[in-house]
C-alpha cells in the first residue's frame, strides 16, 4: 500500500458525496435509565450481542454525505491512495458554543487500523487549537463499538446521550446517541 495522502477537499467538488459507512459489531453499552424519587439514574453497560450486527447506510432514510447545506462553513479533508478516496473527516464550527463538531468521519473498511482515523482526527485537533475552540464534539451510536473505543483512545469522553433520538426504540435497539467531547486545553 502506498503511502495515504490527506489532503483539504472542497464542497464544489464533494458536496453530496455519500460516505458509505458501515460497521460490524458484537459489542455495545446497554443504556438504561431509572426514574426515582431523587432524580434520574443512569448506567451504560458493556453487552454482547447474541451475534455481530451489522449497519449499513441502506437501512437509514438520510445516509452521511459530506457538505450539507445544515452544515454551512463547513470544512472537509480527505484521504486518498493512488486517488482512491479512502477516508474522510468533516468539522462544523459551532460557534455559539465555541466548538467544533465532528459531522463525519470515515476510512474505507479496508484501510482502516493503519493509522488514517487518527491522522485525519489530529487535524480536527490542530483544527480546534488554531481556533481556539473549547472542544471538539461528535455523535456516535451505543452500539458503534469499534468508534467508541477509538474515541476513547483519542481523548474524548462521553458527555451526553439521547436515548430516542434515532427512533422511539432507540434503548432496545441498543442505538442510542452518544455525544462525546475532546477537550481543548
Amino acid at each position: 500500500m502506498a503511502p495515504v495522502i490527506i489532503k483539504r477537499i472542497y464542497k464544489k467538488d464533494f458536496e453530496g458525496t455519500v460516505l458509505p459507512i458501515k460497521y460490524t459489531t458484537e459489542e455495545y453499552y446497554d443504556v438504561s435509565l431509572t426514574h426515582t424519587e431523587s432524580g434520574w439514574k443512569t448506567k451504560f453497560s458493556k453487552a454482547k450481542f447474541p451475534s455481530p450486527v451489522t449497519h449499513t447506510p441502506e437501512e437509514y432514510d438520510y445516509p452521511d454525505k459530506l457538505f450539507q447545506k445544515h452544515w454551512k462553513g463547513a470544512v472537509a479533508y480527505g484521504a486518498f491512495d493512488d486517488g482512491k478516496f479512502v477516508g474522510a473527516i468533516e468539522l462544523y464550527p459551532e460557534k455559539w458554543a465555541n466548538r467544533i463538531r465532528v459531522t463525519e468521519l470515515w476510512i474505507d473498511e479496508e484501510y482502516r487500523r493503519h493509522g488514517i482515523g487518527k491522522r485525519l482526527m489530529d487535524i480536527a485537533k490542530e483544527t480546534a487549537r488554531k481556533r481556539g475552540a473549547r472542544m471538539l464534539i461528535l455523535e456516535t451510536q451505543s452500539c458503534n463499538f469499534n468508534a467508541i473505543n477509538f474515541y476513547l483512545h483519542e481523548g474524548f469522553d462521553l458527555v451526553g446521550f439521547l436515548s430516542c433520538d434515532y427512533s422511539n426504540a432507540d434503548l432496545e435497539r441498543k442505538e442510542v446517541r452518544l455525544e462525546m467531547g475532546w477537550f481543548n486545553s
